[in-house]
C-alpha cells in the first residue's frame, strides 16, 4: 500500500499533534469539539457482516497460524541509546549514518569474528516513480578500520582518520545510491530480463541469492520539527516515538532500523528469528552501543573541532 517512511509520518503526524493541538484535557478527557464541529456531517459507524465460505474460512485460518508462527519467532529488542546523539557525531566531522553504519560492522564482527553483506536502504525519489537503491555498506576502509579497533595497534589519532575515511567513503555510497548511481537495481533488472528471455546467468544467479545478512535503515522523522512559534516540542523530547523496524531478510541475520531524533538520543530496533541458534537480538543491541560508545572516545573535545 505504502512505503514504511509514509506510515511513519501518519503515526508521527497523529502523536505530535496531540500536543500541539491539546486535544484533550489533563485528566485525560477529550476536550469539548470546535464549534465548527457538526454532527450531522459525521457518518455514524455500522457494523459490517461478513459472508465467509468455508473454503474462505480455511485459508484464513491458515493465514493466521502461518502469520503467528512468524510472529512467535521474532526475536525484536527496542533501546534508546541516551549517552549521545547525532549532535556530538556531527562535531567529529562524521556522518551520523556513517558513523552509525561503521558502528554496525565492529558490532557484527566482535559478535561473529567476520564481516557480511550488508544492505541500508536508500532513497531514490529524485527520479519519477523511484523508491529505494542498496548502500552496500561494508566496504574495504570500514573494514580495515573495524580491524584496527579490533587489533588496538594504533593511536586514537590514527584510528580517528581511519573512522574519517571510512565515513566519506560511505557518504559517496550513498550519494551515488541516490543519485542513480548504485549497482542492486540495475543487477536485479538484469536478472528479470534474464529470466524473461530464458538466459541463465550464473553471475546473476549468484548475486540474487547471496543473503542480506545485515539489513539495515536509518528511519526519516519530523516529529521534533513540528515546532510552531508557540508550541515548544522541547520539553517533550523523552516522549519521541521511536518509529518502527523490520524483520531480518536472512533467517541467519539481523534487521537493523535506527532514528535520530534529536541531537541527544538514537532509538535502535534490532530484529533477529529465534530459532536461529546463532543470533541474540538483545546481545547485539548491547555490542552496538559497546561500539558507538567505543568509538566516541577515539574523539576528545580537543579533537572533535580539529
Amino acid at each position: 500500500m505504502a512505503d514504511a517512511p509514509v506510515m511513519g509520518h501518519v503515526w508521527e503526524y497523529a502523536m505530535t499533534m496531540e500536543v500541539i493541538e491539546r486535544r484533550y484535557l489533563d485528566s485525560g478527557q477529550v476536550m469539548p469539539p470546535p464549534k465548527s464541529f457538526k454532527p450531522g456531517n459525521v457518518t455514524h459507524p455500522r457494523r459490517i457482516i461478513w459472508d465467509i465460505t468455508d473454503s474462505l474460512e480455511k485459508q484464513i485460518n491458515k493465514a493466521y497460524a502461518f502469520n503467528q508462527k512468524n510472529n512467535d519467532d521474532l526475536d525484536l529488542v527496542i533501546r534508546e541509546h541516551t549517552k549521545f546523539g547525532k549532535g556530538v557525531i556531527k562535531k567529529a566531522k562524521i556522518s551520523p549514518d556513517a558513523f552509525i553504519q561503521i558502528s554496525l560492522q565492529l558490532a557484527y564482527y566482535r559478535h561473529t569474528g567476520r564481516f557480511c553483506q550488508t544492505y541500508e536502504a536508500s532513497a531514490t525519489r529524485l527520479y519519477q516513480n523511484g523508491r529505494t537503491e542498496t548502500v552496500r555498506s561494508c566496504t574495504e576502509e570500514s573494514s580495515a578500520f573495524v580491524r584496527a579497533m579490533v587489533s588496538s595497534k594504533m593511536s586514537k589519532e590514527e584510528l580517528l582518520q581511519m573512522l574519517r575515511v571510512a565515513g566519506i567513503r560511505h557518504q559517496k555510497l550513498y550519494r551515488d545510491a541516490m543519485n542513480g548511481l548504485g549497482i542492486d537495481r540495475h543487477l536485479f533488472a538484469l536478472f528479470v530480463v534474464s529470466k524473461g528471455l530464458g538466459y541463465e546467468s550464473q553471475f546473476l544467479e549468484s548475486v540474487m541469492r547471496r543473503p542480506w545478512t545485515l539489513s539495515t535503515s536509518q528511519q526519516p522523522q519530523q516529529q521534533i520539527q513540528a515546532n510552531t512559534p508557540d508550541i515548544n516540542l522541547e520539553p517533550f523530547r523523552k516522549m519521541c516515538s521511536p518509529g518502527g523496524g523490520f524483520g531480518p531478510v536472512s533467517d541467519e541475520g539481523y534487521g537493523v532500523s535506527y532514528m535520530l531524533p534529536t541531537e541527544y538520543n538514537i532509538f535502535f530496533h534490532v530484529s533477529s528469528k529465534r530459532s536461529c541458534p546463532s543470533t541474540d537480538s538483545s546481545k547485539f543491541a548491547d555490542l552496538i552501543f559497546k561500539s558507538m560508545d567505543d568509538i566516541r572516545l577515539l574523539f576528545d573535545n580537543s579533537q572533535l573541532d580539529s
